[in-house]
């Protein structure tokens, strides 16, 4: 197993409630994106934001604030270009941004409850998919400047829509009625695995023959998407995820799962072992040993929550976003290469 990126290298701070999202930019992948309960949207130069940065202002690393979101921001997402991204949540809007003008290019409306995730699919990306705590998924002509309507929506979910992924015509959906669906947009056909308990986050592998899928029974499931089978099912004693929604992703050429959880940790499995290979307490931003795992750790509520978390394609690097208001970005330290 190659090193993994353990060490703190930067706290970006300035938000004024948990952080719920959180997307690297497209590219080189410098900047970070931050979205909070606070209704804001920030982003990040982390190289100018040591691990040290005051909480209090002027923000350290901060390059521009994004304001148009009445309630709090759940999903970001960046477009290949790098001049645009989607914003998602509670205001049961689309927001499309100009990175650089800091202005909103169209707001989508037509969901009826809180977007919880927005992403970009399509010929250059041409679309945007969103998913709904109205269980439908839609999607979002981004090319046509006078389409304000869906151009295409999902129904299937019996209960809210937590996350979506796109890959070529297929749009794949998870759902709190404990189901992954998997619409084949270009031949009309909707695949259904059964997992049970609510799901509330997916990570596409990068050949996309895999998914992961996070519940709130406390595990992870590595889905193979051909089949339905579970290939690899993740748990450990210091994870907890049973009442809130935590991202999780795939990381290091797939090769491990991070997730977030309700108490507070980041834990790091090994994909095909299914082992757990790090766990970080991101409030105190350390790695804590196995001895942790013997401990029944209890969900402290929101302020502990670690809700998001992404990873660098470009680098060993990747961040962790915190009901603390705070996102911790870990990469490589002298200890991490031994």
């Amino acid at each position: 197993m190659s090193a993994f990126p353990s060490t703190p290298i930067a706290r970006l701070t300035g938000h004024n409630g948990p952080v719920h999202a959180v997307a690297y930019s497209s590219g080189s992948q410098t900047y970070i994106l931050t979205g909070s309960s606070d209704r804001t949207i920030r982003l990040f130069n982390p190289q100018k934001a040591p691990p040290t940065s005051p909480s209090q202002t002027p923000t350290p690393g901060l390059v521009t604030k994004y304001t148009a979101h009445g309630y709090e921001v759940l999903s970001l997402a960046v477009n290949t270009a790098n001049d645009k991204f989607v914003s998602t949540g509670g205001d049961k809007t689309v927001f499309l941004w100009d990175v650089q003008t800091a202005h909103t290019i169209r707001r989508w409306t037509g969901h009826a409850g809180r977007v919880n995730r927005g992403v970009w699919g399509g010929e250059d990306d041409g679309v945007v998919v969103t998913g709904s705590f109205d269980g439908s998924v839609k999607v979002w002509d981004v090319k046509s400047s006078n389409s304000f309507k869906p151009i295409m929506t999902l129904a299937d979910a019996k209960d809210a829509v937590t996350d979506v992924a796109v890959q070529g015509p297929e749009i794949v959906a998870t759902s709190v009625d404990g189901r992954v669906r998997c619409y084949d947009v270009r031949m009309g056909r909707c695949q259904v695995d059964v997992i049970g308990p609510p799901c509330t986050s997916l990570s596409l592998s990068k050949k996309g023959t895999e998914v992961l899928v996070s519940s709130l029974d406390s595990s992870l499931r590595l889905m193979d998407r051909t089949s339905g089978e579970c290939l690899k099912r993740y748990e450990d004693r210091a994870f907890v995820n049973k009442d809130l929604r935590v991202r999780s992703t795939l990381g290091l050429n797939d090769s491990v799962v991070v997730s977030g959880s309700d108490d507070g940790m980041v834990v790091v499995w090994d994909v095909l072992g299914g082992t757990c290979l790090h766990r970080f307490k991101h409030g105190d931003m350390r790695e804590v040993g196995s001895a942790y795992a013997g401990q029944t750790p209890q969900a402290k509520g929101k302020k502990e929550v670690v809700s998001a978390v992404a990873f660098c394609q470009t680098r060993r690097e990747w961040c962790s976003a915190g009901g603390d208001g705070n996102v911790v970005v870990w990469g490589m330290g002298k200890g991490d290469r031994a």
